[in-house]
């Protein structure tokens, strides 16, 4: 089933690689979980998904070396960085990551995370500068209290999962109709990832988190992504990609709109070539040059 589900050129908007070669900073070296680029290489080839995004993790702050190091191995046809920057990083050494496959910069605006809110402005103008992105994750009951401010940043925004309502809320809650707003503004995408982490409902429907995954794929289909967030850090019983991708079909039922949350949206917002549509191989029977 899996097989006819993901079309060529899908992409895979959320990935973390953990290396033990590059241990966490401030952690003993078994805490960095081994979820190296060849362990997602696997998962690549059990979905066909061909494409990957790779976020830095929050566990890494702005080093962003096992990152790159990842990126570079698969090269700028097949993948994108996201990273994370100082909030005084100069545009010197954002320049110096856009030339190694870097498109964005992580806000991860929860406990732990590096850059805060007050950095978003100075930040989003470098990044448009660029041609890049910011990636926000919050607790999306906080978007209506700074609905103004990513209303007026300077570049495109990207939300994290599903907006990551840390308790699941309706669709008439001030922070989704926040979010369903900041979509009006034409340059705000979301990822349809993750519904395990903030769902009180649970598998295998996460009914909870799935309402607003279909009011947003239904709102602005064409600034959906979707997303794995492989290997789900910190989570024992994560679902695996196969259940996630099926999740995704039950969210957007409709084939032409999911090949474009797949394949075309991601392509525009992170600038991959366009992938000429061709029947669709099962991901055993691709040819390994397929694979980076």
């Amino acid at each position: 089933m899996i097989d006819s589900l993901v079309p060529r050129g899908a992409c895979d908007c959320h990935v973390h690689i953990f290396d033990p070669a590059h241990p966490l900073p401030g952690r003993p070296p078994q805490d960095t979980p081994d979820a190296t680029l060849a362990a997602y290489r696997s998962v690549q080839r059990a979905t066909g998904l061909e494409r990957v995004v790779l976020v830095q993790a929050n566990g890494y702050g702005s080093d962003n070396s096992c990152m790159l190091e990842a990126l570079a191995v698969l090269g700028r046809d097949v993948a994108r960085g996201v990273a994370v920057v100082a909030p005084d990083a100069p545009r010197e050494a954002l320049a110096e990551l856009d030339e190694q496959g870097v498109c964005g910069i992580r806000f991860h605006l929860l406990p732990g995370g590096l850059l805060g809110w007050d950095a978003l402005p100075r930040l989003s103008r470098l990044a448009a500068d660029l041609g890049w992105h910011v990636q926000v994750q919050c607790d999306g009951r906080a978007l209506a209290e700074h609905a103004e401010l990513l209303a007026e940043l300077a570049c495109p925004i990207v939300i994290d999962h599903i907006g990551k309502f840390l308790e699941p809320v309706p669709v008439s809650h001030p922070g989704f109709v926040a979010l369903l707003r900041l979509l009006e503004r034409g340059d705000v995408w979301v990822k349809l990832s993750a519904p395990y982490e903030v769902s009180r409902s649970g598998p295998p429907d996460y009914a909870d988190v799935s309402t607003l995954a279909r009011a947003l794929a239904n709102a602005a289909p064409e600034r959906m992504v979707w997303a794995s967030n492989w290997p789900h850090p910190w989570f024992a019983n994560p679902p695996d990609e196969a259940a996630l991708i099926a999740l995704l079909a039950s969210w957007v039922p409709d084939e032409a709109r999911r090949h474009a949350i797949l394949v075309e949206n991601p392509a525009s917002l992170y600038s991959f070539d366009t992938v000429s549509d061709r029947p669709q191989q099962a991901a055993s029977a691709r040819t390994p040059a397929a694979w980076p």
